[in-house]
């Protein structure tokens, strides 16, 4: 049986949480496991061999590093966590190797910064799992087949994580962080937060898109692929966690409630542009949305009307979008300080009413929504980001988050 475990950075900055990532490796490995240990890179910004903190000691040094060789000095960050973990289990009578994402098979293309896992080669792996080894692997990191280092983009250690098992045919896929699993809501805006026991890929996927950061949704589209079982566990407890898998597979298993909304999730900085003309060019969608496109900006919240569009985007993008409007001659409406409420979950789907309580619960407290997307899992609504955790609060009243067990 082989099980893969990911550590995050703060399971891994200091002494005391890196005793705790012994713990869970010991347990695994005594229970007769073979396993995998991918690792991100310890701490946050200002910590010495944190992500950011290299990416602002290149700022403070020219701040002129081209892509291929800001992947080398990003990927250095995980393979100090690497050799670090390896040091500590042989020190503890647990046979180790660290390998690099390159040298654990993880090929990917060229893009610098982003890139995408193009196949998993698992041999060197399955080698020294064989000859009783634990690998550990640095996650966030993988080679061109031209042998070239490449960088995964945020929350890539995630993806390795889940490509290496699913690569291995892997029983499970711990992912180990700083929370006891996935939570309805963020805990720090709703105070009757609940840990749910059991979601399904699908559920979990649209949570992490929409704004909660406990697992990156790439790793998650990964092991629903391959239909890995993932738990989302805490570092510093020894509670199963929550576990992700298929839907059907997730109603039978213990801790599975069928209910129309799973959580509630957010994103704050949004801005909401609002396009009209009578008198403009007949192309005026096409024209807004291809200016948007050509200059990089994400659009979100789309809608398109006979005399307009009304459509969101951060407020990074905002100063931006709106000079390209107006040098197009026309005048945008903005309403800026927004926030992206999702309300999400698998029994919502064909489910009447369910519009019908977010507009109850927003409207009984006085909470304007400016405007509204769905989907066959997902609704969302834009209210205003003074309103947004009033919202969230009402809205896991109104769907009885805070009574899952």
């Amino acid at each position: 049986m082989i099980t893969v475990q990911k550590f995050g950075g703060t399971s891994l900055s200091d002494a005391h949480g890196r005793q705790h990532v012994l713990r869970h490796i010991r347990r695994e490995r005594d229970a007769g496991r073979q396993l995998v240990v991918v690792v991100s890179a310890m701490g946050r910004r200002g910590e010495a061999y944190a992500t950011d903190t290299l990416l602002d000691w290149i700022q403070d040094n020219g701040d002129s590093l081209p892509a291929r060789e800001r992947d080398l000095l990003l990927s250095c960050g995980e393979l100090i966590s690497a050799a670090t973990l390896c040091s500590l289990l042989n020190e503890s009578d647990l046979p180790s190797v660290a390998l690099t994402g390159g040298q654990a098979g993880i090929l990917t293309d060229g893009k610098y910064g982003s890139a995408r896992i193009v196949r998993v080669d698992p041999e060197r792996i399955l080698s020294h799992l064989n000859e009783g080894r634990i690998v550990v692997v640095a996650g966030f990191q993988g080679m061109t087949e031209s042998g070239e280092v490449t960088t995964l983009g945020r929350g890539g250690s995630d993806t390795s994580a889940t490509a290496l098992g699913a690569a291995l045919h892997a029983d499970v896929v711990d992912i180990y962080t700083d929370v006891d699993g996935i939570l309805t809501a963020d805990p720090r805006l709703v105070r009757e937060a609940r840990q749910l026991a059991v979601v399904s890929y699908e559920e979990i996927c649209n949570m992490a898109h929409n704004g909660a950061k406990v697992i990156h949704p790439r790793a998650v589209e990964v092991a629903m692929k391959a239909g890995v079982p993932v738990r989302v566990r805490s570092t510093f407890s020894d509670g199963e966690g929550t576990l992700v898998t298929h839907a059907d597979i997730a109603r039978g298993e213990i801790g599975w409630t069928d209910r129309t909304v799973t959580g509630l999730a957010h994103v704050r900085g949004v801005t909401q542009i609002s396009v009209e003309t009578r008198d403009g060019p007949s192309d005026l969608q096409l024209s807004v949305f291809r200016a948007m496109a050509s200059n990089g900006i994400s659009v979100d919240f789309i809608n398109v009307m006979p005399a307009g569009v009304l459509y969101t985007v951060t407020e990074a993008d905002t100063p931006l979008a709106i000079r390209l409007l107006r040098e197009m001659g026309f005048h945008p409406r903005i309403t800026g300080g927004c926030a992206k409420v999702s309300v999400i979950g698998g029994g919502m789907n064909g489910e009447p009413g369910v519009m019908a309580r977010i507009v109850e619960a927003l409207t009984g407290r006085g909470i304007p929504i400016l405007q509204s997307a769905d989907s066959n899992t997902t609704i969302w609504v834009l209210v205003s980001e003074e309103d947004m955790a009033p919202a969230l609060t009402a809205l896991h009243a109104a769907f009885g988050l805070h009574l899952i067990p």
